[in-house]
């Protein structure tokens, strides 16, 4: 099984020009935005714990329960086990998101075997947590592991910037966005890249969602 990554800026802009090659309608969009940041995180617990804690939550709401949980040392799988329920709400977790993290420890992730799983296995066995669907674990894929060919289907962002790139009369539906995408792999990670930096210059902002 090859396993395909971006791991460079300039193993992305090699992606970039091989999926223009298959889609020219994202040359504009790269001659707009240029080559975008990986935006690339160390993965592992903590990263889908923070992703589960920032659910439905603004930035700075997320950002504060993180940092008290941080500071009361209860960030790890260890610390997870250990802490009460009540010990855990105090820092800011609702009793959905205490649930949500006791099922990620109970599952009992080997991440440094993830590198070596395809995309799917992955994906599998990420959203058999309970509180991570799969648009976190798509995330976990990009962003985490690097992986060349995601496109999140779920995202809001996502499906705005491919309705104007793509000029469809309507926002797509994950499932018509997977199947009017099938052509760009294995360079929907560059796609996914450029649609969210595409939806950023639409609306004048920073987009990446993470």
């Amino acid at each position: 099984m090859s396993i395909q990554t971006i791991d460079t800026q300039e193993v992305l802009k090699d992606h970039i020009t091989a999926l223009i090659a298959i889609e020219p309608r994202f040359a504009p969009i790269y001659e707009q935005v240029g080559v975008p940041s990986l935006r690339r995180n160390a993965g592992g617990f903590e990263q889908l714990m923070r992703a589960m804690v920032g659910q439905q939550l603004s930035v700075a709401a997320a950002s504060s329960i993180w940092q008290r949980l941080a500071e009361a040392g209860l960030t790890s799988p260890q610390a997870i086990i250990q802490a009460t329920d009540d010990a855990l709400r105090a820092q800011g977790l609702s009793r959905q998101k205490i649930r949500y993290t006791r099922s990620l420890v109970e599952h009992d992730i080997s991440f440094d075997i993830l590198v070596k799983m395809s995309d799917k296995d992955i994906m599998e066995m990420l959203t058999a947590v309970i509180g991570i669907g799969h648009w976190t674990a798509e995330m976990y894929l990009l962003f985490s592991l690097g992986r060349a060919d995601v496109l999140a289907v779920d995202d809001l962002a996502i499906k705005v910037a491919a309705m104007d790139v793509l000029n469809l009369a309507e926002r797509p539906t994950p499932k018509q966005l997977k199947v009017a995408s099938q052509e760009w792999s294995p360079h929907r990670s560059a796609a996914s890249l450029l649609l969210w930096a595409h939806y950023g210059w639409m609306h004048n902002r920073k987009s990446v969602p993470v």
